[in-house]
């Protein structure tokens, strides 16, 4: 019974999906009730073409065949209703790239996950989490992510994907420390699509440069005070050569020969002048023409004297920016720090003297209804 059923409803489904397609030229002879087909207990009639359901259950079986061999030929399925089904599960959300992108990366998570566990890898005790190495990640912005998938990225969505990868980035930390190069390769390129191209950069924002003495012996550093800038460059003095020489008593045979040399050379046997000549030029002026104030004169000599290198090297800057009191500042700052290229022995000394460390004081920027940061217009009541 429920075979007949079955190839009832085939016959009432395609009736009603699919139009007849041949036409009724004649009207169907009458048959006597007596002369009927008697089938599984029942009466069935024949249908409007003189057809029995034998033949027409044989028609319909070949169409649907014949259907299907071009539905396959063609490489799209097509539903019932002669549809193409939608290419996305979330092609009715309206955010269909999102949520795929979404799905994928859950996907990953989950497939990562299984196995780290099944290499015995997950889960791992906290010192053991604690020893793994530091890899950071900094992740595209909600709008460059936005556009990159093409829909309006908000906060909900983009915390969401940057919670994935976090833990997609944590696996990644685990397979690399436990030699997993083939898992960590692939987990490693899904999220470089992820990640900000200016990484390296704000990986090494507020790091100090290291700096170094070139082949020519000088060394560059830069000095900020205030809204002055000063790049030094700064190279060591050449100690003049002694000029002494000493009376070989031996070659001298009498003392009118040792009075004929001091005679024809008197500077011969003067004290060799052991202080060494140094120049500090700024924008190609000398220190004395530069600064006319005395006290911003000793401000820039001052990391020198600490370090009693008074006159031990050679000073070229360039200062920008600022009056004379910030270019002293940052001067003395850029002084500093080359005097610890050239001796990194004085790092301790130039630490506790504070001549390493770039002074944050600036001047108060102005207030609405005030004359200065702080001063006030003067009122008279009457």
């Amino acid at each position: 019974m429920q075979g007949l059923l079955r190839t009832g409803l085939v016959i009432l489904r395609r009736h009603a999906l699919h139009p007849p397609r041949r036409a009724l030229n004649t009207r169907p002879p009458f048959v006597p009730p007596a002369q009927q087909t008697s089938m599984g207990g029942g009466l069935w009639m024949s249908d409007l073409s003189g057809k029995s359901v034998e033949e027409e259950l044989a028609e319909l079986m070949e169409e649907e065949e014949e259907e299907e061999e071009d539905s396959d030929e063609e490489g799209e399925e097509v539903d019932e209703a002669g549809k193409k089904p939608p290419t996305s599960p979330s092609f009715y959300s309206g955010r269909a790239a999102y949520y795929d992108q979404l799905a994928q990366i859950e996907s990953a998570v989950a497939h990562t996950r299984s196995a780290l566990k099944m290499l015995q890898l997950l889960p791992l005790p906290s010192f053991a989490r604690e020893s793994l190495p530091v890899r950071p990640a900094i992740w595209k912005t909600a709008k460059e992510m936005g556009e990159d998938l093409k829909v309006t990225m908000t906060s909900s969505r983009y915390r969401n994907m940057t919670r994935l990868l976090g833990q997609l980035n944590e696996y990644l930390r685990i397979s690399i420390a436990a030699g997993c190069d083939d898992l960590a390769s692939r987990t490693r390129n899904l999220l470089n699509i992820f990640e900000s191209s200016t990484k390296q950069a704000n990986l090494t924002r507020g790091q100090r440069k290291t700096l170094f003495v070139d082949h020519l012996g000088r060394s560059y550093t830069f000095g900020k005070r205030k809204t002055s800038t000063a790049r030094v460059w700064m190279v060591p003095v050449a100690l003049p050569r002694e000029a002494v020489d000493v009376i070989d008593l031996e070659k001298v045979n009498s003392l009118d020969e040792a009075a004929a040399v001091l005679t024809s050379h008197p500077d011969r046997f003067h004290e060799p002048q052991l202080v060494p000549k140094s120049t500090i030029l700024i924008n190609n002026i000398p220190i004395g023409e530069f600064f006319s104030v005395p006290a911003d004169r000793e401000r820039v000599v001052r990391p020198l004297k600490v370090a009693g290198l008074l006159a031990a090297y050679n000073i070229f800057a360039l200062v920008r920016g600022g009056g004379t009191t910030g270019q002293s500042g940052a001067l003395a700052h850029g002084i500093g720090k080359g005097l610890l290229v050239h001796n990194p022995d004085l790092a301790t000394l130039l630490r506790r003297t504070k001549l390493l460390r770039r002074d944050p004081r600036m001047v108060e920027r102005k207030k609405t209804g005030r004359a200065k940061a702080r001063k006030g217009y003067t009122w008279v009541k009457r």
